[in-house]
């Protein structure tokens, strides 16, 4: 499935987790509509949200209040028939926009369009310019289509020149997508961690952070999550060296099969919404590593996905039991870090990796964010669960 935006704008939309300026920032975002109840901003934050999107303008100061970020949703960046942009009009209604909100402390970004075809990206270029001109640093944001859109949604004859086109036309200054990959059943969709590997290597060749959108709202033929799903999808996307989330969605749309997304269609927690909000406590607190690792690369221990890469001859990581995802990283500093995935969704595993050079390794805590030691109970992983760990000086 692909979703298409113009149906999902039309959707109907404690714990305290307090703003702190002083902390790095990891986006975490909920994708779609964002209405702008103060009420319903602190419950969002509370889930460990940190971006909001799409946010009227007229929200930002609520935004501000809840300590979230935001995306901004007007007609003056996503309002377009965008094979059709008249460059110099857009220039002028983006102009007038961002002097409306440019010096808001919420505004993250603009937004522009979700997956759209090749066809759109010079129109979506022309508008993208004006924002970076306007307002330095604020995100142009465009979704692109996961890697299982057709050629002919995609408007190029495969997925790699879709990523391609879409970099040279339009310049961003993030790159984002979605893949929906959790069927009923069980299994996983074949092409998951493949599109991972091309977003990063995407990002790596430009320069460029990805953010990974995933499924938290079942429908269609898509399941129901549970803890393990939304651990598995969070921490597969931050050992590919994701610098983003979002998800889908975080108010469950009320037509159709949708269901059991982390607010329901009555504005009620769902048990997704705790799921939600343990998994993003934990990327808080491994943020301020996070933040400063640059991806080296990504191997599988195990069955190996389709398009994915086994360790080389030269990983840190020689060998470990089970099927063990692994994200290499070089911190800032020159230290070395392992983000190390449990790929079942079912079966808890003790990761007990055998490095290739002698040497001892200390945990990230995903509680404390502290640096620890790492051994004994502290382990095993979780179906899904990550751990970041750091190879000792």
């Amino acid at each position: 499935m692909v979703r298409r935006f113009a149906i999902l704008a039309a959707a109907l939309w404690t714990v305290s987790v307090p703003a702190r300026a002083e902390e790095p920032m990891f986006p975490l975002m909920a994708w779609g509509h964002t209405p702008g109840d103060p009420a319903v901003l602190q419950k969002m934050r509370a889930c460990g949200i940190t971006v909001a999107g799409f946010v009227d303008p007229k929200a930002l100061d609520a935004c501000r209040d809840a300590g979230l970020k935001a995306i901004v949703s007007d007609p003056r960046t996503a309002g377009y028939d965008w094979t059709k942009v008249d460059p110099a009009a857009a220039r002028a209604n983006v102009e007038a926009l961002t002097k409306e909100v440019k010096d808001h402390p919420a505004v993250y970004g603009y937004l522009l369009r979700d997956e759209p075809s090749a066809a759109m990206f010079p129109g979506l270029g022309a508008v993208a310019a004006a924002v970076k001109e306007f307002h330095p640093g604020a995100w142009p944001y465009i979704n692109l289509f996961p890697n299982y859109a057709e050629p002919d949604q995609l408007g190029t004859p495969d997925y790699e020149s879709h990523i391609k086109a879409f970099v040279e036309a339009c310049k961003p200054t993030a790159l984002s997508y979605d893949h929906y990959a959790l069927f009923e059943g069980g299994g996983l969709r074949e092409g998951y961690f493949a599109n991972l590997e091309s977003m990063r290597k995407a990002g790596l060749e430009h320069g460029l952070p990805f953010w990974n959108i995933v499924l938290t709202s079942a429908h269609f033929n898509y399941r129901e999550t549970t803890d393990a799903d939304v651990r598995f999808q969070v921490y597969t996307s931050l050992a590919y060296g994701a610098r983003g989330i979002a998800y889908f969605t975080y108010f469950t749309p009320s037509w159709g099969n949708y269901r059991l997304g982390p607010i329901d269609q009555f504005g009620n927690e769902t048990p997704t919404w705790g799921k939600l909000r343990t998994v993003n406590l934990q990327v808080a607190k491994l943020a301020p590593t996070l933040l400063k690792l640059r991806s080296d690369r990504v191997y599988h221990f195990g069955d190996v996905p389709k398009g994915a890469q086994a360790a080389p001859a030269d990983s840190l990581i020689e060998a470990i039991d089970g099927p063990m995802l692994v994200g290499e990283s070089t911190h800032e500093d020159g230290s070395r870090y392992l983000m190390v995935v449990n790929k079942s969704f079912t079966a808890s595993t003790p990761c007990r990796p055998k490095l290739r050079a002698e040497a001892k390794l200390e945990q990230v805590s995903a509680y404390s964010g502290r640096t620890e030691a790492f051994g004994g109970e502290g382990v095993w992983l979780a179906p899904g669960q990550g751990t970041l760990l750091r190879i000792a000086p």
